[in-house]
């Protein structure tokens, strides 16, 4: 053991050093630690410097300490360790390096003890005073909305850094939570280090080399030997670059490790050519062996952060540290009472949990209690959405004769019966309308489930009750699709129904704007042309929007706005589990068509490698000579700089030039025209083109029987629910039909996810599994549907918590529906909804 400098404590010695004591103190002692660090580092040799040697400058300097620094009790270990000094060159090896390492612990401990705790204030006109933010920075006082130039540490080039990840305060730095923890909480002694686990052990140095590598001279290496009572290992640090292989910078880093010091290391345990060892590891020196193990990244659970180019780890976690103090400035949403109803952490203890957890069991429920807030202020905002349209009056379409009979009659002119699931959801619709209350309804179906149909049925409701509809499509193509699926069902019924869209001409606009207007129009279809000022119906009863998550909130309001307080029925082919719907659109009613028609072809799924493009031609050779037609789908229109894709516009010309010079290739992509789409589309329908190249303008929209074919290039570039709704566009006639999916990426990931599609072809287990691997913000559009980002939280492995936040957010509500007893809340919903309809505005 090392003798410790006692007497007095720390605190009252503390108090009794003025300022110029402790620099006379740090001037004296600077020289002896760097003499003792090399010393180790030559090994013991009792260097020569240029005037002494290194004994005889340790007996001079401890034996003449400054005056003043000391307590009396130090005065005498002191002259102890110069005498032994004084004897040093007839010392064994051993008898060096322990004297050596015993003073310089000692040394340590004794400027630990002479130190403040705090900060001392410098003395007046002498030294310039902090800044007032560095100040409130070290006292934790900065407010959450500060921005973090006042933290300390951060400059104009950092700040700019953390503002591309969208960090302007501290309150998003503290919200930035980390992506993933690295476990080096495990101690192991050396001998029991499992090669593929993360562990630490602690161990004394033995030999620290450094050089750089015969092999390359940019890679330079720090080579540590270490020991403890159970075995040795080597550790290695690996340094690339041409600066570290400078001899005086290996020399100081060999420094850091001297012989004898104590050292904690943590890191992947693997077996290599020359024996066990770390891989990466994080090193640092301990001030004795039985001293507790207080690492920022050591033997603890090391967070780690989503980065940008310049931000390094290490650094991003010592801003994050400086900024944990403010926590303690975050407003508890939750009353005590209902906290340990749910045993939840306080929200200050999850959000210094989940930046520095000490446990796996403390992170577990940090972020229990992070994931139960995001939920709670989901359901909460929902809930209140769904409570205001309650309080709403809308026309009862209730017909007690059905005096047109156009539903009956709609329904058997079709040359197919509903299946029992559209049956069991018109019933669920119908029943909606009949009250006097807005419908807000999500029907969810698979493709090819018979969604529009559906709705068809719905809108005639509203039309036998004298009211008018409208179908709102997120593209002109699915607008004109419905519109053509429209005039097959509704004229026969003497129902009429229009197309508006941006390309509508002036003239014929006019026309139809003034019979909507009249009343003459009774269902109109289009685009986000229906929200235009212009567009006044003489009386909306049901407004019908297909692709709903493709819609801000605010566009399907203005709709909505456009009728006296019109029915609302949403359709989506993206659909996700129902227990999950019902509690992620709590504003809305959940349907689900889960049966697809009879007679529908099942679909042959295949995933082929890049350079397996000429097989998938093959293929769609041999289709298009049965008479069948095929599309070849590609992510983008034209070829792009920053992305090394095929673009549909170099895949035309390939394919007609040089694949398939005897056939008829088209084209069709976003940036055409209205009415060279819908030429395209028509020369593909007929047969008089029979490969069509086209991006994911075909996704929704377009209808071929004919087509038995879909080869999708890079189709590791689209989102499953993608995939899988382009895949829809084939296997709509008799014959067998089959989708290629062309992937480049070497990326292991992506091949699991396209597996998926070759596995399945249930919309719901794809929408599921696109929701774990993307999220809901990309799957679901959570920022155009009026919805929250979720941070921590995940749609998909949360579920049990997800249902425990909306049962206390209904329990919050049925006793506080204006939230007057929970302010904090109320505070929190203001903002997050503002902050979420400013991001709907930009979509």
């Amino acid at each position: 053991m090392v003798a410790q400098p006692n007497g007095e404590s720390s605190a009252s010695l503390s108090s009794g050093l003025d300022h110029q004591s402790l620099e006379r103190f740090h001037i004296w002692l600077r020289p002896l630690q760097q003499a003792l660090a090399l010393e180790a580092d030559r090994g013991f040799v009792n260097v020569q410097g240029r005037q002494d040697t290194f004994h005889g400058f340790m007996s001079r300097e401890l034996g003449a300490p400054p005056a003043g620094a000391f307590p009396p009790d130090c005065e005498e270990r002191l002259q102890a360790f110069c005498h032994e000094f004084q004897s040093y060159p007839s010392l064994s090896d051993a008898a060096r390096r322990r004297l050596v390492t015993t003073v310089r612990q000692w040394l340590h401990a004794l400027r630990q003890r002479l130190e403040p705790t705090r900060p001392m204030a410098p003395p007046k006109l002498k030294v310039a005073t902090r800044s007032t933010a560095a100040a409130a920075n070290q006292q934790g006082d900065l407010s959450l909305d500060a921005p973090l130039s006042r933290v300390r540490g951060i400059g104009p080039k950092q700040a700019e850094r953390l503002a591309s990840l969208g960090l302007l305060v501290v309150r998003d730095l503290l919200l930035h939570y980390p992506r993933d923890y690295v476990d080096y909480s495990a101690l192991r002694r050396i001998e029991a280090l499992v090669p593929g686990e993360t562990a630490t052990i602690v161990a004394t140095v033995r030999r620290c080399h450094g050089f750089t590598s015969p092999r390359n001279p940019n890679l330079s290496i720090i080579e540590l030997q270490l020991q403890d009572p159970t075995g040795r290992i080597k550790v290695s640090r690996f340094l690339a670059g041409r600066r570290f292989s400078n001899p005086s910078y290996l020399h100081g880093q060999t420094r850091l490790y001297p012989n004898g010091a104590t050292v904690a290391v943590s890191g992947l345990v693997k077996d290599g050519p020359y024996g066990r060892s770390f891989q990466d590891p994080l090193i640092e020196v301990m001030e004795s062996p039985q001293a507790p193990l207080q690492s920022k990244r050591i033997g603890r659970l090391l967070p780690v952060y989503s980065l940008t180019e310049g931000l390094t780890a290490d650094r991003f976690r010592s801003l994050v540290e400086a900024t944990l103090p403010s926590i303690r400035l975050w407003p508890e949403p939750l009353p005590a009472q209902r906290r340990q109803a749910r045993q939840l952490l306080h929200r200050h203890q999850a959000m210094t949990a989940i930046h520095r957890p000490e446990s796996s069991e403390q992170l577990q429920q940090a972020r229990h209690r992070l994931v139960f807030d995001e939920f709670l202020l989901l359901q909460l905002g929902l809930m209140q959405r769904r409570a205001a349209l309650r309080q709403r009056t809308a026309p009862s379409l209730k017909i007690t004769s059905d005096r047109d009979g156009l539903l009956s009659r709609f329904l058997n002119n079709l040359p197919f019966q509903f299946t029992n699931a559209q049956t069991r959801v018109l019933a669920e619709i119908d029943a909606d309308l009949e009250r006097s209350e807005p419908m807000a309804r999500l029907v969810q179906g698979d493709v090819g489930s018979g969604k529009t149909v559906v709705a068809v049925a719905a809108l005639l409701k509203a039309i036998q009750a004298g009211l008018q509809g409208a179908m709102m499509a997120p593209t002109e193509v699915l607008a004109e699709q419905h519109y053509r699926s429209l005039c097959q069902w509704l004229p026969p019924l003497h129902v009429t129904v229009e197309l508006l869209t941006g390309s509508t001409p002036l003239k014929k606009r006019r026309r139809l704007l003034a019979d909507v207007a009249s009343g003459a129009c009774k269902v109109l279809v289009g685009t986000h042309a229906l929200l235009e000022d212009p567009v006044a119906f003489e009386r909306l009863g049901l407004v019908v929007v297909d692709e709903q998550h493709r819609f801000g909130v605010r566009q399907r309001n203005r709709l909505l706005g456009k009728g006296l307080q019109p029915h609302l029925l949403t359709m989506t082919a993206t659909p996700i589990p129902r227990t999950l719907a019902l509690s992620l659109h709590g504003d809305l009613d959940v349907s689900q068509i889960d049966e697809l028609p009879p007679g529908r072809t099942p679909i042959m799924t295949t995933m082929l490698a890049g350079s397996e493009r000429d097989q998938a031609y093959s293929l769609i050779r041999e289709e298009v000579e049965k008479g069948q037609r095929a599309y070849v789908v590609l992510p983008l229109v034209e070829e792009s700089e920053k992305m090394d894709l095929r673009s549909a516009v170099d895949v035309h010309r390939q394919l007609e030039d040089e694949v398939f010079p005897d056939l008829k290739v088209g084209l069709l992509h976003g940036r055409l025209p209205s009415v060279d789409k819908q030429a395209v589309i028509q020369a593909f329908a007929k047969g008089e083109t029979q490969v069509l190249v086209s991006t994911t303008v075909v996704e929704v929209g377009v209808d071929v029987p004919e087509a038995s074919v879909m080869m999708i290039d890079h189709a590791d570039r689209f989102g499953l629910a993608q995939l899988h709704q382009l895949r829809g566009r084939v296997g709509r006639g008799a014959a067998a039909s089959r989708c290629l999916l062309i992937n480049d990426s070497r990326n292991p990931l992506a091949r699991q996810r396209l597996e998926v599609l070759v596995r399945s072809t249930d919309g719901f287990e794809i929408a599921e599994m696109d929701l774990r691997l993307r999220g809901p913000g990309q799957v679901l559009g959570t920022r155009q549907s009026g919805l929250p980002d979720l941070a921590l939280a995940s749609l998909a492995d949360d579920g049990s918590v997800l249902e425990e936040a909306r049962e206390e957010a209904a329990d919050i509500l049925r006793n506080d529906p204006d939230l007057i007893d929970h302010s904090v809340l109320r505070s929190l919903l203001d903002a997050q909804r503002n902050r979420v309809t400013s991001a709907a505005q930009l979509n």
